[in-house]
């Protein structure tokens, strides 16, 4: 009979706290304020897209599984025509039109990839851009309760929460569970 081995500790905890910190998000749409003010960014690995104040007007929700219900990721209030920006140095990979919307993604130089609609761009897919450049404007059709940018992201070709890179997901403190 051959013995196992047990994961070592620190990878177990390393990949324990990445499953945290992919899978968490802010409070439901439900019991979230229908504008909340954006989370701080002093954690920020991104820059927001969209230029200050950029409320969240609904949160992420995570799918039970990876075909159900769910939304895969934030809308951020804005005007009709605000600038978009790049969160990161990136390339295009598509700009075109998904379901009679204006869709904008960028792999990222972090690999993530990312979405932003309805965005329309003069971009096409292999465009280098740099964090911080206007790469389209915002159009209405997202928000039926006004204007908004949708932004996802993908790591590994799976959804996870923007506010991650964005900073408004706060860490996990872990506390003792015996006594010192």
């Amino acid at each position: 009979m051959r013995s196992r081995r047990l994961p070592r500790l620190p990878a177990l905890l390393a990949f324990a706290l990445g499953a945290v910190l992919l899978v968490l998000g802010p409070p439901s749409p439900a019991a979230a304020s229908p504008i909340a003010p954006a989370p701080a960014a002093s954690t920020a690995v991104w820059a927001w897209p969209i230029a200050a104040p950029h409320p969240v007007v609904r949160a992420y929700l995570a799918p039970p599984t990876r075909y159900g219900a769910g939304h895969r990721g934030i809308d951020i209030g804005a005007a009709d025509g605000a600038p978009v920006l790049a969160p990161a140095d990136g390339i295009v990979h598509f700009a075109g039109v998904v379901a009679d919307r204006p869709v904008l993604s960028i792999e990222l130089s972090d690999g993530v990839l990312s979405s932003f609609e309805p965005v329309a761009s003069a971009l096409h897919a292999g465009d280098v851009v740099h964090r911080g450049e206007i790469v389209g404007t915002l159009a209405a059709g997202h928000c039926a309760s006004g204007i908004c940018l949708h932004l996802g992201a993908r790591v590994g070709g799976e959804y996870v929460n923007p506010l991650v890179f964005l900073g408004g997901v706060p860490h996990a403190v872990l506390y003792p569970t015996r006594g010192g």
